[in-house]
């Protein structure tokens, strides 16, 4: 009995390292009484030398080394067995990610290359889906599944109708010609929210100012040259400060944050309950007379159709290092996952949670400018950076529509 149960527990020992009796036999003696030890290596990455490949064919490790969990709670969200995939390259600043439930596909920007591109979900092409674009921006899908877009060369905002019929929402405030609308957020009441910098103030997002406008004093830029329809529709010259708006489906649009509280508005989003607004405060841009945003993340209380109560939700400093933002969306936990325009390391998205604490980053090789949660069951996160577009798929849900 005895001799039968040290036979058993040897051979229980010898399974757990792994090593069969067959393999034993093969072995040499040496190295069965003493396995050596695995050699090991750090996986590439953003910042390894040499840099990863992320072109197709050339897969990376699981977990991704490029998604670092910062706090144990981003393993709640994180998907341990999924790569961050570069699904596609060749803009000049690529931008507005929407995701289009109905039509299963993805619209983002190029806003340099005053073109609207579409990626399908069904075969991951991306062709162009509307060009010119007139510079869009923003983009974003209402509760109908219209989409919203921000046009930087007509300095408005616009709703594209099922029956393929363009509506304007808004090109001024008080007959006043916006400046260049940037990003929006649709909200359940049927209210559009937008944000208005004058980034589009310029030739390469759309067009300058005409002679003596803020973006163009000296007239040294002639807003004409290859852009005919510079001034027809839309502003021909910056005139209002740089102020978040919300729109209401009565047509009426009214002033929810003005310049003075923050100053050149960028990204923007709801939390989850619509409880919260987050606002992006970026840098100066073309014309402003002031000192311009300090790229932050403002949030505020929501009182009804008003914000109140500002409050520096994160200022976008990780070690040491300012991780300019630009879009955002939340997820449905209400954690907030923001674009990052920094330095190769801390260039791509950071995570943080409704306390505004630091959860999880996500490094490209370029800067991102915005991001949106899409595909069929809206886990993947799409990302523009740059020239490219990507795609990382979650363990949870963007919170809203497009």
């Amino acid at each position: 009995m005895q001799q039968n149960i040290r036979r058993s527990l040897s051979r229980r020992s010898i399974l757990a390292t792994g090593v069969g009796f067959a393999g034993l036999g093969a072995l040499p003696r040496k190295v069965a009484a003493q396995p050596a030890k695995a050699a090991t290596a750090a996986p590439a990455s953003v910042v390894s030398n040499p840099p990863r490949d992320w072109t197709p064919g050339h897969p990376s490790i699981y977990p991704d080394p490029d998604v670092i969990v910062v706090d144990p709670s981003f393993n709640l969200v994180r998907r341990a067995i999924a790569p961050i995939q570069r699904v596609w390259t060749g803009a000049l600043w690529a931008e507005g990610p929407a995701w289009s439930s109905q039509g299963q596909y993805l619209v983002f920007s190029d806003v340099s290359g005053n073109t609207q591109y579409r990626y399908i979900w069904d075969d991951g092409r991306v062709t162009p889906f509307r060009k010119p674009s007139y510079n869009t921006n923003g983009n974003s899908f209402d509760y109908q599944g219209r989409q919203l877009s921000c046009e930087d060369f007509f300095r408005r905002v616009v709703r594209w109708e099922h029956d393929g019929t363009l509506t304007v929402i808004a090109d001024n405030y008080q007959g006043k010609p916006l400046n260049s609308p940037n990003d929006l957020v649709p909200h359940p009441d049927g209210s559009i929210w937008f944000t208005d910098p004058p980034y589009g103030d310029s030739i390469p997002e759309g067009h300058p100012d005409e002679a003596g406008g803020p973006a163009n004093p000296q007239g040294l830029l002639n807003p004409r040259i290859g852009a005919e329809n510079a001034g027809a529709i839309g502003g021909r010259k910056r005139e209002l400060p740089t102020n978040v708006y919300r729109w209401d489906p009565s047509g009426r649009l009214e002033v929810a944050i003005g310049e003075e509280q923050l100053p050149d508005p960028n990204g923007i989003c709801f939390s989850p309950d619509h409880r919260t607004l987050y606002v992006i405060s970026t840098g100066k841009g073309p014309g402003d007379s002031g000192a311009g945003g300090n790229r932050v993340i403002f949030a505020f209380d929501m009182q009804g159709t008003r914000p109140v109560n500002r409050r520096l939700f994160t200022d976008m400093m990780v070690d040491g290092v300012k991780c300019g933002p630009d879009g955002m969306r939340a997820d449905v936990a209400g954690n907030l996952w923001c674009s990052s325009n920094a330095p190769l390391g801390y260039a791509g998205v950071l995570v943080f949670n409704p306390a505004g604490k630091l959860i999880g980053r996500i490094r490209l090789p370029e800067v991102c400018a915005n991001l949106a949660f899409g595909g069929p069951k809206r886990d993947r996160l799409f990302m523009t950076a740059s020239q490219s577009l990507y795609v990382l798929e979650t363990q949870t849900q963007g919170a809203a529509p497009g």
